[in-house]
């Protein structure tokens, strides 16, 4: 093999592991920047803001209903506003979208999806408000490390939550 073809071979392997670990980071880091108050700001575009915007109002809304129906003792109205808000709340996202999002923070979005679908569950078998509301509270955990650790911002534009 020629020199000038092992030069070809050496310069494709390191294009290829720098954008191989481009890609990595990529998909581990989503499109973030650091933030001046110690938290990671995601940055979408607008749409893609509010739409994210949304979805946390809703499960917001919901653990307020939850909360009041559990208190009531309507367990099926608890499965109700929880089944509503669980994975079926995350399907159908764009790829778009999903490629600017971090991956720690989808785990964790996935995760607060799947504890609202466990609640409901969880009110199908139980009529204790008591174990309903700690698995609520169980399941905010998650809504608040994920606020604690990231902000929401626009592209190009100094603003978030």
């Amino acid at each position: 093999m020629s020199i000038a073809c092992k030069a070809g071979w050496a310069v494709s392997a390191v294009l290829a592991a720098a954008l191989g670990a481009g890609a990595y980071l990529f998909v581990i880091q989503g499109n973030t920047e650091p933030y001046e108050d110690g938290r990671t700001a995601i940055l979408l575009s607008k749409d893609e803001r509010n739409r994210v915007l949304g979805e946390m109002r809703a499960l917001l809304e919901a653990s307020k209903a939850i909360t009041q129906a559990a208190v009531k003792g309507d367990m099926e109205t608890v499965a109700t506003e929880a089944r509503a808000v669980g994975m079926v709340a995350a399907e159908g996202e764009s790829p778009v979208l999903i490629a600017k999002l971090p991956l720690e923070f989808m785990t964790m979005g996935y995760s607060a999806h799947r504890a609202m679908d466990d609640l409901a569950d969880l009110a199908g078998r139980s009529d204790d408000p008591l174990e309903i509301l700690g698995a609520l509270g169980e399941a905010m955990e998650i809504c608040t490390g994920c606020h604690a650790g990231y902000r929401l911002g626009v592209e190009g534009q100094d603003e978030g939550s």
